[in-house]
């Protein structure tokens, strides 16, 4: 066994959150081999452009209308002999994908250490987020270095039987990308963004395609934000419509050519990022933005029954509205009208970091892999 990391990741979101310690790696000149999956092909390439990363393997798994039955055997497959040929002297997953799950017990089955990175979130509901939950539950059993983000998930592993000396509570990494990327004088190539007048106009980001609102949740979702735009005429809504056709219907039937929304296509993280930056108000089903928004100073409305970041909620960084049409309404309108409510919210510390996880995570492979 050498010793390198093997760095695995597939979705946009785990390169987001993987990219820091890809850095951090390359900055300290510390052996590693990035294998992607491309569990999602378009939005992962645009992250390893961004961050400027080149996989050493590429597996390419991504199919047309593929099922988890696909993704886990193709990279079950793929990527075992990789890890038989190289031998790294630890694995590191992130989050809670398919890739994370498959990799990791690839990684098992060839008794190579798994590091997991935002390790011990849950909500103990495995439908929900399905099939996150059960991904990430699965991924610790075959853990041997849990990064966990916050005290809370140190907290979840304990009570699972993870050994003490096997958790490290580091931040999440999510932040050190962020801290990375925006940049105040950034200007939108986006001619209806750049159209915007971000200063004097209210505006509302909406990101939402979570599979578990699929369906009448998510109509719920676009109505209630169809309603904050008719009712406000100082609001503007931006809506990146994510490319799921049971997302896209729902959306152009109840949003599309309604004065002031603007519905455009997926964003790449950078532009992202700076859209949250100018943004008023967020109204999200995504785990990571409930992580970034605070840091930039934007209150966050958690369009899910359940979440997996509790803490945000606690902080006071965000309120898990679910996808009820009158309680998202209220809760938006609150924070659009009353000064006071939106500076609180605005002003609370982010619970997620600092900033700087990326480095205490190598501090620890280089520990334990040396």
């Amino acid at each position: 066994m050498s010793n390198t990391i093997a760095v695995v990741f597939g979705t946009r979101p785990e390169a987001i959150k993987m990219a820091p310690v890809v850095k951090e790696l390359e900055r300290r000149g510390v052996g590693h081999s990035v294998i992607v999956t491309a569990q999602h092909r378009g939005m992962l390439d645009q992250m390893l452009e961004v961050f400027a990363i080149k996989p050493a393997h590429d597996l390419n798994v991504m199919l047309h209308n593929q099922d988890l039955f696909h993704v886990t055997t193709a990279v079950l497959n793929q990527i075992k002999p990789i890890l038989a040929a190289e031998r790294p002297g630890a694995l590191l997953v992130q989050g809670d994908t398919t890739t994370t799950f498959a990799a990791s017990l690839a990684a098992f089955y060839l008794k190579i250490p798994v590091g997991h990175v935002e390790a011990g979130l849950r909500t103990w509901n495995k439908y929900d987020p399905f099939p996150e939950e059960i991904n990430r539950q699965l991924t610790t059993r075959l853990t041997d270095l849990h990064f966990t983000p916050t005290e809370w998930g140190k907290r979840n592993l304990l009570a699972e039987g993870v050994n003490p000396s096997a958790i490290f509570t580091t931040g999440n990494t999510v932040i050190d990308a962020l801290l990375m990327t925006v940049d105040p004088a950034y200007v939108f190539a986006d001619p209806i963004l750049k159209s915007i007048d971000f200063q004097k106009r209210k505006v509302i980001l909406l990101t939402s395609h979570r599979r578990e609102n699929f369906g009448e949740p998510m109509r719920e979702i676009f109505r209630a934000c169809r309603e904050l735009v008719e009712s406000h005429p100082d609001v503007e809504l931006v809506y990146p419509v994510h490319p799921n056709p049971n997302v896209q219907s729902s959306a152009k039937e109840i949003l599309a050519g309604v004065p002031r929304v603007h519905l455009i296509e997926p964003m790449d993280y950078r532009p992202f990022v700076q859209l949250m930056n100018k943004s008023t108000l967020i109204l999200t089903d995504s785990g990571g933005v409930q992580e970034e928004a605070p840091s930039l100073g934007k209150p966050v409305l958690v369009l899910r029954n359940t979440t997996e970041r509790p803490e945000a909620i606690e902080a006071g960084t965000g309120i898990l509205v679910g996808t009820d049409r009158v309680r998202i309404v209220k809760e938006a309108t609150r924070l659009l009208t009353d000064s006071a409510a939106y500076a609180d919210m605005s002003t609370r510390i982010n619970p997620y970091g600092d900033g700087k996880a990326a480095g205490r995570i190598v501090d620890v492979l280089l520990k334990h892999i040396s």
